[in-house]
This record gives C-alpha cells, structure tokens and sequence, in this order.
C-alpha cells in the first residue's frame, strides 16, 4: 500500500482519540546539542479534527488491526474497515518530513493490538527509540501506552516521550466488562501508578534521567455505556488525586459503522461533552468538589448553563461578593471570573478600591458577572431573589421545535 493512503487511513483513524495535546514540556537543550526540533514551537496548531479540535501534532495509529473487540472503537477486531499498517521506519520518515516541512512540532503515536501487548508497545517505543536516539529529534512526543505491556517496555516508554497516556476509556468497571471485555480496570490503574512512581521519582532526581516530563493523561468516552455526568466526574477526580494525572480528556461517543447492540444509537449532545471539560477545570483549579458540581441526586450537568453558575444559583446565599474585600477563595466562585482575572482582580485592589470601569478594562463579562458582585459603585438589585429568573436570563432560547411542545 502507498505511503500516503496508509496515512490517509491512519491519521482518520485517530481521530477519535482526544488525549493528546503538547502542553507541558520543556525545550530538551535542542540548540545545545544540534538535535531536531523543540517542544517549544506552536506546530500546526491551524489544523482541526471534524469535531472542532486543534491539532498541533502529528496524529496518527501505527496500525488500525487490532485483535481487541471493544464494541465502541471502529478499530476493533470485528469491524469492517480499511485496515493499514506503518512500519517503524515509516512514520519516523514521515514525522522528521513533516517537521522539515515545518508543519509540525511534534509526534502523537497511538496504535490498534497486534500479535499481543508487548510486540505492540515494544514497535511504538522503537519509533520514540530511532526518533531520539539515531535522528536526535528533541521536539514533542506523546506515546499512548498498553497497560499490559511489560514494566521494561512501559519504563523504556518514558524515556523517550514526553508524555504518556493509557486510556480509562469508561468510568466504571461495569462499562468495561460490558463493552471492553479484554480490558481490565484494577490493571490500567496499576500501569497508571507504576507510571505516577517512575515520574515523581525522576522529578525528585532533577539531575537524574528525564521520565514523561510531562506527565501522564488519559481519555474517557462520554456516552457511550450508562454511566451519567457524576460519575465521570469522581473517577477523574479520583485519577488526579491518585495518579497525579495531568488531564483527562472526554470525548463524546461517536456512533461507528456497524454498530453492536450494546451501543446507544445517537451520540450525546457535543455540550455534554463541553460541560465535562468546564467542570474538570473546576475540580482542578477553581476548589469545586464532585458534589458540589454534581449534587447527590443529581447525576447530569446542566447543559443549558455552565457549571459554576449553575453553582452560584443553587447558592444565592453566598452573594452578592464584595470584589473589594473577599477572599480568593470566594472570588473564583464568582460566575464570569477565570484564575487570570482573580489574579488581576488581587492585584489591582491593593492600590484602589476597585469600581465598574476596572472590571469592564479585564474584558469580563459584564452581563454574567454584575448580578454577583459588588463594587465601590455598584451594588446589585434584587436578581439574586429570584434565581429561576436570573437562569432563564443566561440559559440558551428554546428551539423552534420545542417551542410546540
């Protein structure tokens, strides 16, 4: 098969996977040593996958054969698809071309099972391996890992990428027994820990051999099995209180031809998704818990709105916040107010008292946040009195169709 058709079927074939992004890494001293390419660059961050996605790295699968038969991956072994498959010294060809052309920075390598675990991992390391070593290439690698690969293959794998991932897929054991037979949860969470263990070691020796630099991440498939919003969201806070992962990705389940039974027929709705990555933020760096973003009881997010002022209605007591005086803590609750502008908002108070026109100059958004703030010239009416109306003021207009029921 031509080079270029095997990349036409290998680079669509990943486009599913969500989990890669070239955040995180240091330069690897590539103007020191005359090695090829950096970390640095912004790569081909003018290229978009289908559903919207930036891409900055070369994104492809080694091969689409695979002798998994997950019901909810096109790859899967009983899938009727183009099947196509690089060699080692293929994709090193294309990722050092693709760079010389400079239209990328970096390499994501994910791949179908062959054979079996090892002889798949120990292929994806020998490209990180000849990249490396034999063309001294210093820019990003992001290698998707086999679980059940062996610890030297997995420990070699870190040596050479700068970033790994093994995907969850699913947030529970259940959805994987039902859709992933061959994968097993208790084993994907001790990958991830010998992988946490060999980072932070790494990290405590700062002059000692660099291991996953940047971290490691994983994916979910949102959707696809019964699991709702609340459950997503505490096996991720669990992954990064546990594991110390640097993201989880959640990708909406996409319908895939000739579908098993088990599947739902539609995808959710692509929100869903939005609302997921809007609340990860907010476990992550805003001080939200899993019950306060997804109250007991309540298991789906709110689409209509997003998450933290779906918060901030629930909880009409905390407002309005005297921009002047509260704490940090409250003041990342407040609807409108990102991390960047909580830091402008701290800084700026220590000189004056902060009015309107200081918060119109840091491009907030003024119709979400003026209900929820005060400031030296402006306190808010009675909005917070009625919370219903106050969400119906944010929430999107009913569609046509369901203005008639």
């Amino acid at each position: 098969m031509e080079l270029t058709k095997k990349l036409a079927i290998l680079a669509d074939a990943a486009k599913y996977d969500a989990s890669c992004a070239s955040s995180g890494a240091k330069r690897r001293d590539s103007l020191k040593d005359g090695g090829i390419g950096s970390t640095g660059g912004a790569g081909i961050c003018h290229s978009y996958t289908p559903d919207g996605r930036c891409v900055s790295l070369l994104k492809i699968l080694l091969t689409n054969f695979c002798i998994y038969d997950c019901a909810y991956c096109v790859n899967r072994v009983s899938s009727n698809v183009p099947r196509a498959r690089f060699t080692v010294e293929e994709v090193v060809r294309l990722t050092l071309d693709f760079y010389k052309r400079n239209l990328i920075e970096g390499l994501f390598l994910s791949s179908g099972i062959i054979q079996d675990s090892d002889h798949t991992m120990g292929q994806l390391v020998a490209v990180a391996r000849t990249l490396r070593v034999e063309h001294r290439f210093r820019g990003y690698i992001h290698l998707k890992t086999i679980p059940e690969a062996s610890p030297e293959l997995l420990a070699e794998a870190g040596r050479h990428a700068d970033r790994l991932s093994i995907n969850v897929e699913l947030p529970t054991e259940e959805g994987l027994a039902a859709l992933a037979p061959e994968k097993r949860l208790p084993g994907i969470r001790q990958a991830m820990g010998a992988l946490r263990w060999r980072i932070d070691e790494a990290r405590e020796e700062k002059r000692g051999p660099r291991f996953a630099p940047a971290g490691q991440s994983t994916q979910m498939i949102v959707g696809a099995d019964g699991a709702d919003d609340r459950q997503i969201l505490q096996a991720s806070d669990q992954l990064y209180g546990s594991y110390r992962l640097k993201r989880v990705y959640y990708s909406a389940f996409s319908p895939i031809p000739d579908a098993s039974k088990l599947l739902p027929s539609k995808a959710p709705p692509l929100v869903r998704e939005h609302r997921l990555y809007q609340s990860d933020w907010l476990l992550r760096f805003y001080g939200f818990g899993v019950d306060e973003i997804t109250p007991p009881g309540a298991g789906m997010l709110d689409l209509d709105i997003d998450p933290k002022l779906a918060w901030a209605l629930r909880h009409p007591q905390h407002y309005p916040v005297d921009l002047n005086t509260a704490a940090k803590e409250m003041l990342l609750r407040v609807p409108g107010l990102g991390t960047r502008n909580v830091k402008r908002v701290l800084a700026a108070r220590r000189h004056r008292r902060l009015r309107v026109a200081d918060l119109a100059r840091l491009r907030a958004p003024m119709t979400k946040l003026l209900p929820f703030v005060v400031l030296a010239d402006h306190v808010p009416g009675a909005a917070l009195d009625r919370p219903d109306r106050l969400r119906a003021a944010f929430a999107p207009p009913p569609k046509q169709g369901d203005l008639f029921g």
